[in-house]
């Protein structure tokens, strides 16, 4: 198809650059490379990650294989020479379960909430001015986990003690360092910390989406099974409908295995392989976009009703894969954000743009296909017209589910501020994936390639030009220039076999 051929060029490449230009997603291995220390109210906080982690069983240790642990290596505090003539107080690493976060900080007689101690909370007793303020957890005593390191006397740099964090609670774990100390608002954190759950290094909120995207490589190689053996069978009645749906098939296969590997890649190492990444995204972004497009250019009845898009309709299909290579990034960059450290109420400022763009496809989707139907119900195409009904559901339907699935993702994304929802979090991504699917399933039931595909395929007969002039006519009055033009032929000394009319009429008395 022209109109494809001219957009998917364009489309791999811009959405490579947008991936590097934005991706930015943590991994199980969080490394810092001279963070700074940022003013949080009367604190200086610098995050060190936040992580969905299942609890391993009680009694195992690093080594074994289902332990799920949390471990420092090698820490690193530095601040600059000039600020190095005193002594200071400890920097520390405040390691928390979401639902303890209220045991992190205070506030005196109700006023505003400290995490550093201030003088009337001092005055009180219930904490030293200067210190981080915490209480034991409710739920397991020994939480939250506190500890740090000092800096001496002219020293520039001080380690924290490397350990390993035992998780014998499933939950939302995060980390911080924190200090109160204004003279160290220079310091930076150097080092690394790593996250692992029993499975593997997976975070908590990804680790089902692996055995998912596993579940679906073996579905596309399903479907493409069925698709390829109708391919050869029937390939001299292949429509150019059927090749753009074997491209879509083809992609999908190769986005839905990279996008195991990645996981598996991802669990096995604890970093995220950017490569894999890449190229997951790439096939993913051209595959939907694709599919739009081809869901597009048949609903306008493309070789079904009218033999080309014409050249003005060409550059507005163009125009409407822009459109869906915007939506998809600005998917990408949602999903960048639901798996790294973004609040639910920031994940949302780039669902609703989303959202308007997909409605102005479904608009315009629907509005060809009702142009198309009328077409086709006027030239009583009943098996093109079957087809097309049986389409227009399948598209009503998904368009429904979809709506609803929309105002599900915007209520849990506003409620879901901390992330306390993190094991459900996978099911946003699993169900777009599994209803495009189901979508390109009904898709390729209605458009096997069969000995009839054919008589889908638009014909001469068909032409748009006669349609439109059989309207035409019905319109125009005709003239009588015309008819005077009828009349004097038929008065003409001539017959229709060219011989004189009185010759004509011997012929007939004779």
């Amino acid at each position: 198809m022209l109109c494809l051929s001219s957009a998917i060029p364009i489309v791999p490449f811009a959405a490579a650059l947008l991936l590097l230009c934005s991706l930015r997603i943590d991994a199980s291995v969080h490394e810092y490379l001279g963070e700074k220390f940022v003013a949080k109210g009367n604190a200086f906080v610098v995050h060190g990650g936040s992580e969905g982690i299942y609890s391993s069983a009680p009694g195992l240790n690093e080594s074994s294989p289902g332990d799920s642990f949390i471990r420092f290596e090698r820490i690193i505090f530095r601040r600059p020479l000039d600020f190095s003539n005193f002594s200071s107080d400890s920097i520390h690493a405040v390691l928390f379960e979401v639902d303890d976060r209220e045991t992190i900080g205070g506030s005196a007689y109700g006023g505003q909430r400290a995490v550093c101690c201030t003088a009337d909370l001092a005055k009180l007793g219930v904490c030293k001015q200067g210190q981080i303020i915490y209480r034991p957890s409710t739920n397991d005593p020994g939480w939250p986990q506190v500890f740090g390191a000092s800096f001496d006397m002219d020293a520039t740099e001080t380690t924290l003690q490397p350990r390993s964090i035992q998780i014998t609670r499933t939950g939302m774990y995060n980390l911080y360092f924190i200090h109160c100390d204004p003279q160290l608002k220079d310091v930076e954190v150097e080092g690394k910390t790593v996250w692992k759950n029993p499975s593997g290094y997976l975070p908590g909120r990804m680790a089902p989406l692996m055995k998912f995207y596993g579940l679906m490589s073996l579905a596309f190689v399903l479907l493409g099974l069925f698709w390829f053996s109708q391919y050869a069978r029937f390939w001299r009645e292949v429509l150019p409908l059927q090749n753009c749906i074997t491209l879509v098939i083809t992609l999908g296969m190769f986005e839905m295995a990279l996008w195991y590997f990645d996981y598996a890649e991802f669990n096995e190492t604890g970093t995220r392989p950017t490569g894999i990444t890449l190229w997951a995204v790439t096939f993913g972004t051209v595959k939907r976009t694709v599919a739009r497009l081809v869901i597009l250019i048949v609903s306008m009845g493309y070789g079904v009703v009218r033999p080309t898009l014409g050249g003005l309709t060409s550059k507005v299909v163009l125009l409407g894969g822009t459109f869906f290579l915007a939506s998809e990034v600005l998917e990408i960059i949602e999903n960048v954000g639901a798996v790294s450290d973004h609040s639910g109420k920031a994940r949302l400022f780039f669902v609703l743009p989303v959202a308007v763009l997909d409605a102005f496809f479904i608009l315009w989707i629907f509005t060809s296909l009702s142009s198309t139907l009328n077409k086709l119900q006027a030239r009583r195409m009943t098996a093109k017209l079957d087809i097309y009904r049986k389409f227009t559901n399948a598209l009503a339907i998904a368009v429904i589910v979809s709506v609803g699935w929309i105002c599900y993702e915007l209520y849990f994304k506003s409620n879901d501020v901390y992330n306390e929802q993190w094991r459900n979090a996978w099911i946003i991504t699993a169900f777009w994936q599994v209803l495009s699917f189901s979508l390109l399933c009904v898709i390729c039931a209605l458009w096997a390639p069969s000995q009839n595909s054919m008589r889908y395929a638009y014909s001469s007969e068909d032409a748009d030009e006669e349609f439109d002039k059989d309207d035409t006519l019905k319109l125009i009055k005709p003239s009588p220039v015309a008819l005077k033009d009828v009349s004097t032929e038929l008065r003409s000394p001539t017959g229709d076999n060219g011989l004189p009319h009185s010759d004509f009429e011997q012929e007939k008395t004779a």
